[in-house]
């Protein structure tokens, strides 16, 4: 086996119950965006395009669609023998088995997995964020700082910051201080759940954690407290880009609007910073004569008789004549009746929806799950 200055562990089992229907049979990670993706592959795309070519992804809740999804991990160029992508599941070991308690414990059941690689830097991920990033730049930042932990910090409004992890820094970044979600936070660095540590100083530690009985064994809590307890070297890596926590299904939807801004920072049509994914076998889409499109996404194998205004429409999605969809987002095979009208919604896969039927339209994102029956004529807000 190779040893690898550097692998990924991507943190993909959370079960993600502020986003409802959406994840009861579906990891969050696993969940469809922006029309081509799913919310994982923007964790796996990064990954790639830093050069970095071993990755575990860590998985527990509803995993089945997550893991056929990533498959042998052709779409990252990550189908190797030496590396590649591997799925980590909670397994049995010598010292017995359960499931994973926390981030940390998630890592720490995995020690064997990430020592046959023997790695210097360990970078921990999580599988559920919206970004764009070069983990490349921030291993430099990490080496030239002699750091033992470095977290990846963006600046977010003061008056939201009491929601985030805050660092507290010096002037050169150096953190003296972290606090979980402050009610009076004394700066806006908030984490973006994304860390490097030096593998022999995170290792030392994680196996302290497994035997404090009193120990969340979560990264935020515990994990970085005692390293800052035990004055270890930390410091915060200031990212500048786009970025988003798609934990709600408030930040899922804005999420998948701001996709429609052609100015967003995030920009998939970046060709230097390609996001990788599974693309399904469609004929293209067909825009029928009685269409009407305005700023909307609308990706193969999708068949438009209606009027779509500022939405997304996965692949197979069907709209009937005079149906009306705005500010929505229409997940794959989803077919919506003649004369529908769906207003400020995220209808899941496979639904079907009866024509003059009504959907949302109530001021907030009303949410159709997995393979849900409307009838015809049916008002739901």
């Amino acid at each position: 086996m190779l040893k690898k200055e550097i692998l990924a562990m991507i943190l993909a089992g959370g079960q993600g119950t502020r986003l409802k229907v959406l994840t009861k049979k579906n990891a969050k990670p696993a969940i469809p965006f922006g029309g081509k993706y799913r919310i994982i592959d923007f964790t796996l795309s990064n990954c790639s395009n830093s050069g970095i070519d071993t990755i575990g992804v860590l998985t527990q809740y509803q995993p089945h669609k997550l893991n056929s999804h990533i498959g042998i991990g052709t779409p990252w160029d990550l189908n190797r023998i030496n590396g590649g992508i591997s799925i980590l599941p909670p397994h049995m070991r010598n010292d017995g088995g359960n499931w994973y308690m926390g981030t940390a414990d998630a890592i720490y059941q995995n020690i064997s997995f990430i020592d046959r690689y023997e790695p210097e830097h360990i970078l921990v991920l999580s599988g559920d964020h919206i970004y764009k990033m070069d983990y490349s730049k921030m291993l430099k930042f990490h080496k030239k700082k002699n750091a033992d932990a470095t977290i990846a910090v963006i600046e977010v409004p003061i008056e939201e910051a009491s929601r985030f992890g805050i660092m507290n820094t010096f002037q050169d970044n150096k953190i003296y201080e972290f606090e979980e979600k402050p009610s009076e936070p004394k700066n806006n660095k908030a984490s973006m759940g994304v860390y490097i540590f030096n593998w022999n100083v995170l290792k030392k530690i994680l196996i302290e954690d497994c035997k404090d009985k009193q120990s969340s064994h979560d990264f935020g809590k515990n994990i970085i407290p005692k390293m800052l307890k035990s004055e270890l070297n930390l410091y915060a890596y200031p990212f500048g880009g786009y970025w988003r926590d798609v934990g709600t299904i408030e930040s899922l939807w804005e999420a998948n609007m701001d996709f429609l801004d052609p100015d967003n920072e995030l920009n998939i049509y970046d060709e230097y910073w390609n996001i990788y994914s599974v693309n399904p076998t469609k004929p293209a889409q067909y825009i029928g004569n009685t269409a009407k499109v305005k700023n909307s996404l609308i990706v193969e194998g999708c068949t438009v008789f209606g009027t779509v205004t500022n939405s997304i429409l996965f692949p197979g999605v069907h709209i009937g004549k005079n149906a009306i969809i705005e500010d929505s987002v229409i997940m794959s095979n989803t077919k919506i009746g003649d004369n529908a009208i769906i207003r400020k919604s995220i209808v899941s896969m496979g639904v079907t929806i009866g024509k003059n039927s009504i959907i949302g339209n109530s001021g907030k994102v009303t949410v159709i799950g997995d393979n849900e029956d409307i009838k015809s004529n049916s008002i739901i807000k």
